[in-house]
């Protein structure tokens, strides 16, 4: 490989890192303001998963064990689903 073909390769990779860092970072900023429904959430992340596995489509563990521990804490934390169970009984005060 030519010493242009190298420089050329690392500034694709470099460009390919930057994409993803911004996807990442949208999709954590999008999830922490809370106002997404879990349904939506779960889309979100899963259109960043499938641009992260475009941009660098051999690195699905690397994928799983780094950010989607992440995205999933979020969702938990901010984007948590909704209970869909008999509301609580109220208190008689009698």
């Amino acid at each position: 490989m030519s010493e242009a073909a190298g420089h050329a390769a690392v500034e694709e990779e470099a460009r390919r890192l930057r994409q993803l860092r911004m996807v990442v970072d949208l999709t954590c900023n999008v999830l922490m303001q809370g106002r997404l429904s879990h349904e939506e959430a779960e889309d979100l992340v899963a259109a960043a998963r499938r641009r992260a596995l475009e941009l660098f489509p051999d690195k699905e563990t690397t994928y799983e064990l780094i950010l989607a521990p992440r995205f999933a804490r979020l969702v938990r934390e901010f984007a948590p689903p909704k209970k869909t169970g008999p509301p609580p009984p109220i208190a008689s005060r009698f």
